[in-house]
């Protein structure tokens, strides 16, 4: 069986795992990982366990780190790849989902300045402060304030 596996892929030029992992930049064991997330599947398993793939999973590989690299989730990538194979076009969901992400980088960008300003602000005041005796039960009065009461920004 084995023998006949290895004309297919020669013949189809049906790749291996090490093969795909390999043209596509990624470790075999991500391989193995998408495909138990259904984003990949091999064409062919043989007798012995061997996965062989078709030549677009590499394209499919690199589509996947592609999105990742626009930090899509793997399971936004499982949607907008089930929604391609339904034969839909997938765009429209990629904007979406893009649009959501810029939202919530908003919604974060904001937070992050807020905390800084509030940071900036301790900082500010706590270097005015004398420092802690070490006889001191407290284990820091800076940090002690803060649970108290916050400072106004």
């Amino acid at each position: 069986m084995l023998k006949k596996i290895a004309s297919v892929s020669s013949q189809n030029k049906l790749l291996k795992i090490g093969e795909l992992a390999e043209q596509a930049d990624v470790a075999v064991g991500t391989v193995r990982y998408y495909e138990t997330l259904r984003l990949l599947e091999p064409a062919h398993r043989s007798e012995n366990g061997y996965r062989y793939y078709a030549p677009d999973a590499v394209k499919r590989l690199k589509f996947i780190k592609k999105a990742q690299s626009l930090q899509f989730s793997l399971s936004e990538i499982q949607q907008v790849l089930g929604i391609r194979e339904q034969g839909e076009a997938a765009c429209p969901i990629v904007r979406d989902l893009l649009n959501q992400k810029i939202t919530l980088l908003e919604k974060q960008i904001y937070q992050m300045k807020t905390l800084k300003a509030e940071l900036e602000a301790y900082q500010e005041h706590w270097a005015e402060q004398p420092l802690d005796d070490p006889c001191s039960q407290e284990l820091c009065s800076l940090i002690e304030q803060v649970a108290d009461n916050h400072l106004d920004t």
